[in-house]
């Protein structure tokens, strides 16, 4: 009897590792193979749709964002400085990635002091609204969570987040940062007084703590409540035609990590289709995401969405209860929102979606996600000799 329970200790332990291992290991070679190709963005109908986006001045100052990268950069000791900075255009802008695949460049919040923290928050503070900055630290808070409820589990924790800077922060030449993590990442790039904030995800699992040191933290239910309603507000022809799929049954997303060349084409619901109440209510849920950008440079953004709100799609999978889990896309020419509830991965895996583990993705599709478009004209305009944002300098 002895020796049966020592084997099933010894299986139990040997599936333990065997889906950590898993969990852990790069699967197929997915992120080596995009990461050799040459970026290209998001696309529909196959092909990149020029002229989108024009290098202009915003008339919102970036002068804050340049301070406070300038500050957290001196506020480094030399090592973790050389190891934080990249040039503008270095692949490392598309090696982020939601799962920890890949050793994390930059300097982590876990190695930081205090002062240095305050710096980077002061980074993610001067770049991003209050609601913003709100909902990042929240999800590095419900990361803590989610390590409480693992055991502690070493791919997760409250300060297992990265941050790099690409290029020298300058209010004339092109520069950027971004912040890396478990469903927490910002890509946030700069050229004079223009911004470009993609991609970003954003998501939790949990999405609400229950338990523990962030006890009441909760995040992601407005961005799924206004959709459902939005959803649910749309008459019967309508839903059906925004309606991919009645059916919700795994994960949906499809502009994660590495797919920064997705061939996606429009489908659903055109907002040319609805009325000017409906189509106010869509651009509040685009809102939602938009606006965790600082309020200036939003209102630059949403500006650009509603020019082309006319071509912006709305589509939907799964039920439209109270209850449903589901998966949202928002889907323009100049901006791409997916909101998917995915199976649960962490403490406990589950074949159903739920809606305690969710994920978001936003993108500037037509080559514009890491400002790639814009950054490709500032060269051209000052006759750079540049590979034009293709350069693979590997660190």
């Amino acid at each position: 009897m002895k020796n049966n329970h020592r084997i099933w200790i010894a299986t139990i332990a040997i599936a333990v590792g065997v889906t950590v291992y898993a969990q852990r290991r790069p699967r197929g070679g997915g992120g080596e193979a995009s990461l050799a190709q040459p970026f290209r963005g998001v696309v529909a109908d196959g092909k990149v749709e020029t002229g989108l986006f024009k290098i202009e001045s915003s008339g919102v100052s970036t002068k804050p964002v340049v301070d406070a990268a300038l500050a957290l950069l001196d506020g480094l000791s030399e090592s973790q400085r050389k190891r934080t900075t990249f040039p503008v255009d270095d692949l490392e802008w598309r090696k982020w990635d939601n799962r920890h695949f890949y050793k994390r460049q930059g300097v982590g919040f876990d190695e930081m002091d205090q002062k240095q923290r305050d710096l980077a928050f002061g980074l993610l503070r001067s770049s991003l609204s209050a609601k913003g900055l709100k909902l990042s630290q929240d999800i590095m808070k419900l990361n803590g969570t989610l390590a409480e409820l693992a055991n502690n589990f070493d791919e997760y924790g409250e300060w297992l987040y990265w941050i790099t800077i690409m290029g020298e922060p300058s209010e004339t030449e092109p520069w950027g940062w971004q912040i890396d993590g478990h469903h927490l990442v910002i890509n946030y790039f700069v050229v004079g007084d223009q911004v470009v904030m993609s991609p970003v995800f954003i998501g939790s699992e949990p999405v609400h703590a229950t338990s523990g040191k962030f006890k009441g933290t909760v995040v992601m239910q407005t961005e799924q409540d206004m959709a459902l309603a939005f959803m649910r507000s749309l008459d019967t022809g309508q839903q059906n035609e925004a309606t991919l799929s009645a059916v919700k049954d795994g994960n949906n997303a499809l502009t994660e990590a590495y797919k920064d060349n997705v061939d996606l084409d429009y489908a659903g619901l055109v907002a040319s289709k609805l009325d000017e109440s409906q189509q106010e209510s869509l651009l509040a849920v685009i809102g939602q995401y938009v606006g965790n950008m600082d309020d200036g440079h939003a209102k630059v953004k949403m500006d650009e969405v509603r020019e082309h709100l006319n071509r912006t799609y709305f589509a939907w999978i799964g039920g439209t209860t109270a209850e449903s889990v589901f998966y949202y896309r928002i889907h323009s020419p100049v901006v791409l929102i997916e909101f998917d509830h995915q199976r649960r991965v962490a403490p406990m895996r589950s074949q159903d979606p739920s809606r305690d583990h969710i994920h978001a993705v936003i993108r500037t599709p037509n080559g514009n996600d890491y400002g790639k478009d814009l950054l490709r004209q500032h060269y051209e305009t000052h006759h750079h000799e540049h590979d034009h944002g293709h350069v693979h300098s590997e660190k």
